[in-house]
């Protein structure tokens, strides 16, 4: 029994170590990506700039109707604030940022957007020319309410 566990060890182990290996292989081929690094998409093209996309369901977060190519956020600095920080929506015409994404995690107001809001592209994407890769028969639901 005692050389069975052992064997399961070793064997967990060395495949541990080759796992480790392949992720520091893929980290090395995607350059050691960071906050400040962007990943480039070349493999479509972005569509082209629209109107407001309509929602497909509740809570859905609003998809970006315009390219984002060369925009910049990092740590320090934020390019979709430029035009849809609350100071600046009205200026802009641009989509003002909900009043949400100014509350910490009490519901306290913030002066500025909530570092935990802070990464737009977490939830809110640009669209491209992409074809579907499987069918999709989704349809929203009737009356979804945005």
């Amino acid at each position: 029994m005692k050389l069975i566990t052992a064997l399961a060890l070793a064997v967990s182990m060395f495949l541990g170590g080759a796992v480790t290996a392949g992720a520091q292989e893929s980290l090395q081929a995607i350059g050691n990506a960071t906050v400040e690094g962007n990943s480039k998409v070349n493999m479509f093209r972005p569509e082209k700039d629209s109107d407001t996309i309509p929602r497909n369901f509740q809570k859905q977060p609003p998809l970006i109707p315009h390219s984002i190519k060369g925009y910049n956020v990092t740590q320090n600095f934020n390019k979709c604030m430029d035009c849809h920080s609350k100071e600046r929506s009205e200026e802009t015409g641009a989509t003002r940022v909900a009043k949400s994404h100014y509350l910490d995690r009490e519901d306290n107001k913030l002066k500025t957007i909530s570092p935990r809001r802070y990464f737009c592209m977490q939830c809110h994407v640009p669209q491209f020319d992409a074809k579907p890769l499987v069918e999709n028969t989704y349809k929203p639901a009737a009356g979804r309410g945005e």
